[in-house]
């Protein structure tokens, strides 16, 4: 059976990782965020290096199996060197704990310009931390 792609036109968006969240994941990389890759992330491969096409949009995988991106990296350290990782709204929320960039507002949203919108709500946990980094 071939694969059954992604649709935008009708699908709900599994992910809010489009290319202006993923290059401000860059942005965390690039100022040290440290990340250890495991089962249940999500990543961004930049340079296109894992020739299986993802079946999310814009070259972002979800690791399900990590022997498997062992394969194709050689090591744990050779996937978050080469892979860019995308924290979910979840695990952005940790981090901003985590390294005290959480100041969660009356309205019970992190910050007051945390819109309703799950992907501009991410962008601005990313822009949270990449203050947080020193960026």
């Amino acid at each position: 059976m071939p694969p059954i792609r992604f649709d935008p036109q009708n699908d709900l968006a599994p992910t809010s990782f489009d290319e202006a969240l993923c290059r401000l994941a860059l942005e965390l990389k690039r100022l040290g965020l440290p990340w250890s890759p495991h089962v249940g992330c999500f990543a961004w491969d930049p340079d296109g290096r894992i020739r299986p096409e993802s079946p999310f949009p814009n070259r972002v995988y979800f690791i399900l199996s990590l022997p498997r991106f062992i394969d194709i990296f050689g090591s744990i350290e050779a996937i978050a060197e080469r892979l860019v990782w995308l924290p979910t709204w979840h695990q952005a929320r940790l981090l901003c704990r985590k390294l005290g960039a959480d100041a969660p507002h009356p309205s019970g949203r992190l910050s007051p310009e945390a819109a309703a919108d799950p992907a501009e709500e991410l962008a601005s946990l990313y822009k949270r931390l990449i203050i947080r980094l020193g960026g």
